[in-house]
């Protein structure tokens, strides 16, 4: 993933009904960052992922 920064990290399988990369997404995007879903088939896990130059100039994410 060339020039990005991975945020957070969330198992693909989780809970039926369940989006919680795309929550975790859409709350930064709330803040102003913009943060997308990306599927990481290696891993089997969705990671939310942000411009790398966004990621150092944006203050720390809980």
């Amino acid at each position: 993933m060339n020039g990005r920064t991975v945020l957070q990290r969330f198992p693909a399988g989780g809970p039926r009904g369940s989006w919680p990369a795309e929550e975790f997404a859409h709350a930064r995007r709330m803040e102003g960052m913009p943060a997308e879903v990306v599927m990481d088939l290696a891993t089997d896990a969705f990671l939310v992922v942000v411009p790398a130059e966004t990621a150092v100039s944006s203050p720390s994410v809980p």
